[in-house]
């Protein structure tokens, strides 16, 4: 079969899929549009990004951070390249201080620094927070600092609250401003135990995103002193974020906002419960206990193992146990993400431990 004719038969099963364990459900951009449809909006719509929904969402995610501005964009790589460079000019200094793991650095084809002349410093490589003795190991002036809540791609990865205030005081100390990357600072409030204003008011500025544990259909926001915004949104038109109208978007995050973000703790404590019955059914589960809604599952199989397995499940009994694996560094082993949603606690911790580990745990013959 080639790889043509495998995604076309991925496609026909998910489009055929009746039952979702992960997240909110089927593919949000099947549903929400309809959703959206019925969703009444008072007022004029935004024009390039000022005024009606927009406007209002800004305020209200403002309030939220404990933050004076905020500034609605179509795409998180946009909003951390328009404030990081918003602090760049301000200090004149073209160099700021990143994880080696971050989004910044493995997913957004080195933009910063291609579109701004902005170096990135590595804090570590390794699959850790960064800790105050990792700044202190990258000598003279940066223009920012930035840290991910929670570090995806080590795995969902959270400092304690103590070491996150550690390192923000750290940053002080330096006088260099600490920028979140707060994708999922939602997710994250849970397990720092704190609220989202208490974990933004130890940053100088952050990024939030709508599409991710929110379910909104894209969409993100920056938050910070009103100077440095209003110069964000400079840098917004720049790279031409100022669309016609951000409407839907923006309705979509309101909307995601309202109705996933009062569920985080449900969604982090049952995250922690099926982590806690595939640990007890013999699967790996990365980090044990998760940090946030979101863990990373191991399995000792090649991935085209697991994925065939779980493709014909979804062709036959139409239900999407977990997205595709991918082959881990250690051969022979396979892994993938796992995030906890409104599907998932629909049906139940319990039920579904027990449905994914019936498909990755193998039973001797």
């Amino acid at each position: 079969m080639t790889s043509d004719e495998l995604e076309q038969r991925r496609k026909a099963a998910r489009a055929a899929c009746e039952v979702w364990l992960p997240f909110h459900g089927a593919p949000h951009s099947t549903t929400l549009l309809a959703a959206l449809a019925e969703i009444e909006v008072e007022g004029e719509p935004d024009r390039y990004g000022e005024g009606g929904v927009v406007t209002e969402l800004e305020q209200e995610v403002g309030e939220l951070l404990g933050k004076p501005a905020a500034a609605f964009m179509p795409s998180g790589i946009m909003a951390q390249q328009a404030v990081l460079r918003a602090w760049a000019d301000r200090s004149g200094v073209p160099r700021v201080a990143v994880h080696g793991l971050s989004h910044l650095v493995l997913h957004e084809l080195m933009a910063l620094t291609e579109l701004h002349g902005i170096g990135m410093e590595h804090l570590t490589d390794e699959p850790r927070q960064p800790t105050p003795d990792d700044l202190a190991k990258l000598p003279g002036q940066l223009a920012a600092v930035t840290t991910e809540l929670p570090l995806r791609d080590a795995g969902y990865l959270l400092p304690t609250w103590a070491e996150l205030e550690s390192f923000a005081a750290a940053c002080r100390e330096r006088e260099i401003p600490l920028h979140l990357d707060g994708a999922r600072i939602w997710e994250s409030a849970p397990y720092l135990g704190h609220s989202l204003a208490e974990i933004a008011g130890l940053a100088d500025s952050l990024y939030v995103s709508f599409y991710k544990g929110l379910g909104a259909l894209a969409g993100a926001a920056v938050a910070g002193p009103i100077d440095v915004i209003d110069e964000a949104r400079r840098w917004q038109r720049r790279h031409g974020g100022t669309l016609f109208t951000l409407l839907p978007y923006a309705v979509a995050a309101r909307e995601g906002l309202h109705a996933n973000l009062p569920r985080m703790t449900e969604y982090y404590e049952t995250a922690v419960e099926v982590a806690k019955r595939l640990a007890a059914a013999g699967v790996r589960i990365v980090p044990d206990p998760p940090q946030t809604n979101a863990f990373r599952i191991f399995t000792e199989e090649p991935a085209h193992d697991v994925n065939e397995r779980l493709l014909l499940h979804m062709e036959t009994a139409h239900e999407a146990v977990a997205p595709w694996f991918r082959d881990s560094d250690a051969p022979g082993w396979s892994w993938t993400e796992f995030t906890v949603g409104s599907a998932t606690c629909e049906l139940g911790a319990e039920d579904v431990a027990e449905r994914i580990a019936a498909q990755l745990v193998r039973t001797a013959p």
